[in-house]
């Protein structure tokens, strides 16, 4: 071993023999052995515990035309009621209902708020999601319109024409019962699938005849163009309820924040209903539409979010069995599976 020539080193360490220098050596790494598995466990502790301390978060699937959600996103009360649970909002929007369907298939939100329609559509492509709560019936709040110089003045009067919908939405089922009530079959009228966008634009070049479609893009219809309805969901079967889906396991390991969910939108629903223009003037803007034509449209909405009762299920349960028989789904379903009777 050669000798060590250092100011460093003690006089004492450099004469040491080599079997000294070896026990030395040992002891050392022995020591760093320690004091890096120590500073192996504080820097894991340390990451447990900023990964403890990291936010969980809540990701709102929503239409822009869902008014509750848009007016609760711009008003910030959800994020605040979450933050004492460790929560926060990730709001995540959908141009329909079917797409925040596959949305929530997919895991990319955790709930969301959509009409009767889109949740048979996908619970009979396999979906895994839950009905946790609705809102009351709205059977004005969706129509079939027709332009205001149309000579159509009833709806038996669509057999053989062209009728604009968007194809597994609220109003797939509003146009099959309105022409069963008057006599006629889904067959009688020829659908042209549209999204609302493309439905408007259609409608108004008069590609269609008729457009079958929901507030707020009803009420914009009636503002800008003068369409008039032909019929809407009153004096049929049709309630015209809106629903709140969650994934299954978050909704079964989080009832506080389902809680609070409902406890905000009960909330801002009232405070809406008794603030309407004011309201209006705060959703208009990030739906792009004129103030009086948000207002005309949450009128015609209640927003109340109530557990789902038997009741509810067994009308959601008949729009599935008419989809079956008509063949617009691909087998029957029971709606009760999917579904969280009473408070989640």
């Amino acid at each position: 071993m050669h000798p060590v020539h250092t100011e460093d080193v003690p006089l004492e360490t450099s004469s040491a023999s080599p079997r000294h220098w070896s026990r030395a050596l040992r002891d050392l790494l022995a020591s760093i052995a320690v004091v890096g598995a120590i500073a192996l466990i504080v820097g894991f502790l340390g990451a447990t515990s900023a990964h403890a301390q990291k936010r969980s978060e809540l990701r709102i699937g929503y239409q822009k035309s869902a008014s509750l959600f848009v007016l609760q996103k711009a008003q910030g009360t959800l994020e605040k009621r979450l933050a004492p649970l460790g929560f926060g909002v990730k709001w995540v929007e959908f141009p329909a209902g079917p797409q925040l369907l596959e949305g929530l298939n997919v895991g990319a939100v955790d709930v969301g708020y959509v009409g009767e329609a889109p949740p048979i559509f996908a619970q009979a492509a396999g979906a895994r999601f839950v009905y946790f709560g609705y809102d009351p019936a709205a059977p004005s709040a969706e129509a079939i319109l027709v332009r205001k110089d149309s000579p159509i003045r009833s709806v038996a009067e669509l057999k053989g024409k062209k009728v604009a919908l968007n194809k597994g939405s609220n109003v797939h089922y509003l146009l099959v019962k309105q022409l069963e009530k008057n006599g006629l079959q889904f067959t009688d009228v020829q659908p042209v699938y549209l999204a609302p966008a493309d439905g408007r634009a259609a409608f108004e070049s008069g590609n269609v005849d008729a457009w079958v479609i929901w507030d707020p893009f009803q009420a914009a219809a009636e503002k800008a163009t003068g369409a008039r309805v032909l019929a809407d969901g009153r004096g049929t079967a049709v309630n015209n309820y809106q629903y709140y889906l969650g994934e299954r396991a978050f909704v079964a390991k989080n009832p506080k924040v389902i809680q609070a969910l409902f406890d905000d939108s009960v909330e801002r629903g009232i405070w809406l209903k008794k603030n309407l223009r004011e309201a209006a003037e705060v959703i208009a803007p990030l739906q792009g539409l004129p103030v009086d034509v948000v207002e005309l449209s949450l009128r015609r909405y209640e927003f109340n979010v109530k557990p789902i009762t038997p009741e509810v299920a067994a009308d959601q349960q008949k729009i599935a069995d008419t989809f079956f028989q008509l063949k617009l789904i691909p087998k029957a379903i029971k709606v009760q599976e999917a579904v969280v009777l009473g408070q989640p």
